[in-house]
């Protein structure tokens, strides 16, 4: 595949940043795979003097957790602690995404405000809560942008729950990892089971994967909204099976029409780019027009699901300190690779 193999050779030059790993397969069979050496020791020799779990400049987690093959998910957690609802309602843990989530928090103080009270997972999946957060005006290593204040917290979920209601909830995106982190909190409640324990048992195992680690906040939360490390190889599986409909060797993991829902649009993105949200997948904007779904992740975490071409591609990277890796280029290569319009997909 000429669109490929010119991708290959722009990684290996340098071309796209730090770009350290590219996993392409159609219809579950490796279409084309290659890793890019970076000289992370040197790239990392910078930056803030504290090491710690939410340091990017800490080579112990970022990119490869301790020098394994682990690699870092970052926002991609977000779709995948998405599919963990899915996989809560497909057991009956969660009777629906559209049902009130405020039982989950009677332990943590709030106010009156019935906006709040309002809240359902699928305003958290949709990221339209309604909490005043900015998570877009300043990088993430300054304290003033939300998300890095509340990875500075002791406890990630009352400082979201602190903060205002900014608007009513299902009537404007806001990208909250905050929201997200209100998602993991429902979900071990609703499972009695810590979140990594349950995607372990109940979606990565049945679908191959073997080997992953999630950060944890202070209070021993697991961290959805960017803790999760996974190998190239299981990134692209966890592509597969939304390319498969959510099944796996003929055994259902997720309800049926999840991932439909989970790629459609949901809400309206203020995004010059074009891009729109569904249940914490993104949509990227295809030369056409169309939108092909996406998880993408801080520092060039890419994964394109194209589904009505088998094809999924999973693309890792560090470019923290440079422009990372279109996902637009990487969407409109996807599709020069098999060859077809983007006007297939919607």
């Amino acid at each position: 595949m000429d669109a490929l193999a010119e991708l290959d050779r722009e990684f290996a030059a340098g071309a796209h940043g730090a770009i350290d790993g590219m996993r392409v397969t159609i219809d579950g069979r490796v279409a084309y795979s290659a890793t890019y050496p970076r000289d992370y020791a040197r790239l990392l020799a910078y930056g803030a003097d504290e090491p710690g779990a939410y340091n990017y400049y800490d080579s112990k987690w970022h990119p490869f957790l301790d020098a394994s093959r682990l690699h870092t998910m970052q926002s991609v957690s977000k779709s995948v602690a998405s599919a963990l609802v899915g996989v809560a309602i497909a057991r009956g843990e969660i009777s629906s995404v559209d049902a009130p989530i405020a039982r989950y928090f009677a332990d943590y103080p709030q106010d009156d405000d019935p906006r709040r009270r309002a809240l359902t997972l699928a305003h958290l999946l949709t990221m339209t809560a309604g909490i005043a957060w900015d998570e877009t005006s300043a990088p993430y290593t300054d304290p003033r942008n939300a998300c890095a204040a509340m990875e500075a917290s002791d406890d990630w979920i009352a400082f979201v729950l602190r903060r205002p209601m900014a608007g009513a909830p299902g009537t404007a995106f806001a990208y909250s990892s905050g929201v997200t982190m209100l998602i993991a909190h429902v979900l071990e409640r609703a499972t009695g089971v810590p979140l990594d324990d349950y995607a372990a048992r109940h979606l990565f195992a049945p679908i191959g994967i073997a080997q992953s680690y999630w950060k944890k906040t202070p209070t021993g939360l697991v961290d959805a909204e960017g803790g999760l490390y996974l190998t190239i190889e299981d990134f692209a599986r966890f592509g597969e099976l939304y390319a498969n409909d959510g099944a796996w060797n003929g055994a259902r993991i997720l309800p049926e029409g999840w991932v439909d829902r989970s790629f459609a649009r949901s809400v309206s993105v203020p995004d010059e780019r074009g891009f729109e949200y569904g249940f914490q997948w993104w949509r990227v904007p295809a030369p056409s027009g169309a939108h092909a779904p996406a998880a993408l992740g801080f520092g060039g975490q890419r994964l394109i699901v194209l589904r009505e071409h088998g094809l999924v591609g999973a693309f890792t990277g560090w470019n923290i300190d440079q422009p990372s890796l279109s996902a637009t280029l990487v969407v409109e290569r996807l599709l020069r690779a098999v060859g077809e319009r983007s006007s297939d997909f919607a």
